[in-house]
């Protein structure tokens, strides 16, 4: 089986897992504890908090240890825009873009149904890019936060963060950037962001685990209160074996990220050059330029893109059609939507994401794409 599936998750590294299997067996304390077990497990979370603060190029405080991406992007969004609103009545607009992974879109969602806020969605060009200018034209005097994502988790088009951070700057509005997609590819450090959101998932951590890193100047409302864990940013007890996973996942990911993206940078355009050859109706969906290494998106004019998958994982190979958050959904992306291809073309989507550590000949996958195309074209 080849696993091209990396942006829906990917396996544990075996190098995380030995790091945090002592915290699952014999160093189990509680870091709030007032005791030597619980001392010496505050003493190993402020070591995983640092090792992560120093991969974004933030101060150690500024990191919060959270239960994956989605938990991330709901305390960055919420937690930063309620603040600015309750410090500053009537600062209660937000801007964002329509290609969003679901847990910004709806996070934006809540902020409108319940407190009010205006949401301005700017538009995207047809590879899913954002125009900076367009951002600096929709900040207003009301606008409390800037947020959208470093890469797109389904076509893997990248953003100007450098652009949109000074946009942002110069307004004087928080920018997050939900960087889920872009660890381990792209840099952390240096965007210039004043929120980052990454999941230890996509890096070679555990499912469940995720850091939120919000400057110390920015005011935050925490979402869960309770014993005022984490600065009193997120309550409850925190997942020490998690912390030690996502910072060394987070490290070794960094140490790798400038050799891996070239290299597997290289077996993505090999990938796309195949397939675009071998199959007259596919269409490279996201920017040709500014992508993430590991992605490649297509759409199959024609035919069902869930019917593409199943064959491909007759031939051995495990594609998506898109976000695993919306698997099962018969909707056609909204991404898609958004970058302006037909309903009908959006729902032929299949997305082919390598991991970290892809070394292998993209010519064969090619042509079992090519393959599982005409099957599903020979049945009609």
């Amino acid at each position: 089986m080849l696993y091209l599936d990396n942006a829906a998750t990917t396996p544990v590294r075996p190098e995380v897992l030995q790091a945090m299997l002592p915290y699952l067996t014999d160093r189990f304390g509680n870091p709030s504890s007032h005791h030597t077990v619980g001392e010496r497990a505050a003493a190993t979370l402020r070591d995983a908090r640092e090792r992560v603060a120093a991969v974004f190029g933030m101060r150690t405080g500024d990191v919060i240890f959270t239960s994956g991406g989605t938990e991330a992007n709901n305390l960055a969004i919420k937690g930063i825009a309620i603040a600015a609103s309750s410090a500053h009545p009537g600062r209660a607009h937000v801007v964002t873009s329509p290609i969003e992974h679901e847990s910004v879109l709806e996070s934006c969602r809540y902020l409108e149904r319940i407190h009010g806020f205006e949401v301005t969605r700017v538009a995207v060009d047809a590879g899913g890019r954002i125009d900076p200018a367009v951002v600096a034209a929709s900040i207003t005097e009301q606008t409390a936060l800037v947020t959208v994502g470093y890469a797109n988790n389904e076509v893997g088009t990248v953003q100007d963060a450098a652009a949109l951070a000074s946009i942002a700057s110069a307004a004087r509005v928080p920018l997050h950037l939900d960087a889920v997609q872009a660890a381990g590819w792209l840099p952390l450090s240096g965007t210039g962001a004043d929120a980052l959101s990454i999941a230890g998932h996509k890096i070679g951590a555990p499912q469940g685990t995720g850091v939120l890193a919000v400057r110390g100047r920015i005011p935050l409302e925490p979402l869960l209160h309770g014993g005022g864990q984490e600065r009193d940013r997120r309550s409850g007890t925190e997942n020490v074996a998690g912390a030690v996973a996502i910072a060394t996942a987070l490290e070794l990911a960094e140490r790798d990220r400038i050799d891996a993206a070239t290299r597997v940078a290289g077996h993505r355009d090999a990938f796309i050059a195949a397939v675009l050859a071998l199959v007259p109706s596919a269409r490279l969906t996201g920017d040709p330029v500014h992508r993430l290494p590991g992605t490649a998106s297509f759409t199959f004019a024609g035919i069902s893109g869930e019917a593409v998958l199943l064959e491909l994982e007759r031939r051995g190979v495990i594609s998506s059609s898109g976000s695993a958050c919306a698997a099962g959904s018969d909707e056609p992306s909204h991404v898609l939507l958004a970058m302006g291809i037909a309903p009908e073309i959006a729902q032929t989507a299949v997305r082919f994401t390598f991991g970290h550590g892809f070394a292998g000949d993209s010519e064969p996958i090619a042509r079992a794409v090519a393959d599982a195309v005409a099957a599903v074209r020979s049945r009609g």
